[in-house]
């Protein structure tokens, strides 16, 4: 039954993961280690399948062994993020204090994404 639940919880963090790549304001990576430590203790054909993927698994294994992601992954991010959020406030939000909370977000978000480590430089 725990190894059910864990598979079914880290499948959910890689969906959610999965949607930050394309949604600004919503994490990839805390997902993606979410889904990783669900799959190490509940499937280790999932976890070794994750942490090999072409795509996913990178992220994963730059965090584990750095602490850190490249400079143009955080560039990419921000950009991302700040694109999203430009496009909501301007075309899909109406009210101003709603257009404040999630400008506030964003800054608390690109502010997050500063502080990670450089890749690059190796700190």
């Amino acid at each position: 039954m725990k190894k059910n639940i864990l598979l079914v919880s880290g499948h959910l963090s890689l969906l959610f993961g999965i949607t930050g790549i394309f949604v600004p304001v919503l994490p990839t990576t805390p997902f993606l280690l979410i889904s990783a430590a669900c799959y190490m203790k509940g499937s280790g054909r999932m976890y070794n399948w994750l942490v090999n993927h072409k795509v996913l698994g990178t992220f994963i294994k730059q965090y584990f062994e750095y602490r850190a992601v490249s400079q143009r992954t955080k560039l990419i991010s921000i950009a991302f993020l700040w694109t999203g959020i430009s496009i909501s406030i301007i075309f899909f939000i109406e009210s101003a204090l709603v257009r404040i909370i999630v400008s506030a977000v964003a800054v608390g978000v690109t502010i997050h994404i500063a502080k990670i480590r450089n890749l690059d430089k190796k700190d």
